[in-house]
């Protein structure tokens, strides 16, 4: 039984550095517009900037190139391929044939990953791409266990196989969506998708005697969120996933918080450990129990277990989390007790219920604030808001804490 890498998403150079911490092996990343997360922070220099600290703690980072592109797209792709290349990126994850061929031509050492755009989701597609230079294929989110199996049990030997276990689903077959292009002028094919599935809509019926009235359909006081489904939760299944030898577990979410980051990379982190460590002793209620306080817009399974599956759908549509946000963020190493440095990311006040998330543990580690102090002035204060970009406050925390850790708060 191998372990398999835990891949995290990296919407910025901060963002991938919260997810090495909290126990990812790899993080992917895009460019600003080869993508499909173009509004994901990352320009050429962070990008650079990821892949060497990567390196430097021995871990690995797979750049976005997965558009569908048009021939107006290949000057800039190949700058990009060719920058790449220069700064030793460990794989590049494409779907288009034309661009994975160009990738070929222009830096043949760079492993191509095949992205889950390309609806992998046969042993048979596996090996055209195989055929065709893939190092890696990275599964259709539409596959259940079963197939799953069977691409594992017929694959290429050497060919790497990657899937999602957590994050947020798409109504479009492997997120192929023409939905925002149409409704927004905005291609989701072209990393602008404007998520026009989480919008609200109502419904009219045409009918010649009965023109412009609302069809009856489930609603709530926000609209009808009919194209809204649940975020994809495979916690549970990870003892049956490790079992199949998936090479990569990979969690959605370019554009997520650092909060939502450390969370969700932690939980995924400890359960893969735990399991390793002891697979007749996983129990995976504790590791839903930590999940379950990121926002969400409910849990599902999606397709991995029963093909037939439809508990999926959220009609609710919006994302929520009634009981937890993101608090801060630690700036700076201290012994338990002492007055720590934090950038607050919501209000803080005397009385607060905090959580201190800790890398490599799934134990919480839960404090009330008992003191408040300006971080400018020293001054103990009531209460602060995140008025401004960078706001922050000092804090008594009983307990050891270093630099880039993440705080929880309760509402």
């Amino acid at each position: 039984m191998k372990k398999p890498e835990l891949l995290a998403p990296a919407g910025s150079f901060e963002k991938a550095k919260v997810a090495f911490m909290y126990g990812a092996d790899a993080v992917y990343c895009g460019t600003a517009s080869l993508s499909l997360r173009s509004r994901a922070e990352v320009d050429d220099n962070d990008l650079e900037k990821t892949i060497e600290y990567a390196h430097s703690i021995g871990k690995k980072v797979y750049a976005a190139l997965n558009i569908y592109a048009w021939d107006t797209n290949y000057e800039e792709i190949e700058k990009q391929v060719k920058m790449l290349d220069r700064v030793h990126v460990d794989a590049i994850i494409a779907s288009d044939g034309g661009v994975i061929q160009k990738i070929k031509e222009i830096a043949p050492n760079i492993d191509i990953h095949v992205s889950t755009q390309a609806n992998v989701v046969s042993y048979h597609a596996a090996k055209f791409w195989y055929d065709n230079g893939a190092k890696r294929v990275i599964l259709g989110r539409e596959t259940s266990k079963d197939q799953i199996e069977e691409i594992m049990n017929n694959k290429p030997e050497d060919l790497e196989v990657e899937m999602f276990i957590h994050g947020a689903l798409c109504w479009a077959y492997s997120g192929r969506c023409f939905l925002s292009e149409y409704l927004s002028c905005r291609s989701a094919n072209l990393g602008d998708c404007s998520q026009s599935c989480r919008w609200a809509y109502n419904m009219y019926l045409e009918e010649k005697n009965n023109p412009g009235n609302l069809m009856p359909v489930e609603t709530d006081e926000n609209g009808t969120y009919i194209l809204s489904s649940k975020d994809l939760c495979l916690i549970k299944e990870i003892p049956q996933i490790v079992e199949m030898g998936v090479d990569s577990l990979k969690i959605e979410g370019r554009l997520k918080t650092e909060y939502y980051l450390a969370s969700v990379v932690n939980v995924y982190r400890n359960a893969i450990d735990d399991y390793m460590k002891n697979p007749e002793g996983y129990d995976y209620t504790k590791y839903l129990k930590e999940l379950e306080k990121v926002k969400t817009r409910g849990l599902t399974t999606f397709y991995f277990n029963d093909r037939n599956n439809k508990d999926f759908q959220e009609y609710e549509g919006k994302q929520y989390n009634p009981d937890y946000e993101f608090g801060g963020k630690i700036l700076e190493d201290k012994s338990k007790n002492e007055q720590v440095l934090i950038e607050i990311k919501n209000k803080l006040s005397i009385g607060d219920l905090l959580e201190l998330i800790v890398p490599d543990d799934i134990e919480v580690r839960a404090f009330k604030i008992e003191k408040l102090y300006d971080s400018e002035t020293g001054e103990e204060i009531q209460t602060v808001n995140p008025g401004k970009l960078g706001q922050t406050v000092k804090l008594l925390i009983p307990f050891e804490v270093k630099k880039g850790w993440i705080l929880r708060r309760k509402k």
